[in-house]
């Protein structure tokens, strides 16, 4: 894996997000109330919500727009036929560190 710096933990408040462009699109990074950092895409595959306008809550997030609930470690919708893609993602200190080459493939799963 090759790790990019993408910025400081408080740079995303607890239970917020913040949105960074890449070439699978854009990639949201959600921080829980316990300081736990997720990357995951910011498009829903319902309607196409902006997760990251979403609720966080728990390692979970819901769709702004109808209320779809995604795990933020797996991906998958709860209940639903539905799952977002997932990328690695880590803390080292109070930096968050994103896997470039996992955001770097149209590919990514």
């Amino acid at each position: 894996m090759s790790w990019i710096d993408i910025g400081h933990i408080d740079d995303i408040p607890p239970r917020g997000a913040r949105v960074v462009k890449t070439p699978v699109g854009c990639v949201a990074l959600f921080r829980t109330a316990e300081a736990e950092v997720f990357a995951a895409s910011n498009t829903c595959p319902h309607k196409g919500g902006p997760l990251s306008e979403g609720i966080v809550h728990g390692q979970s997030v819901t769709c702004p727009l109808h209320n779809w609930v995604f795990n933020l470690d797996t991906g998958q919708a709860d209940g639903e036929d539905g799952r977002i893609a997932t990328y690695p993602v880590r803390l080292e200190g109070a930096r968050i560190l994103l896997d470039g080459e996992a955001v770097g493939k149209r590919s990514a799963a």
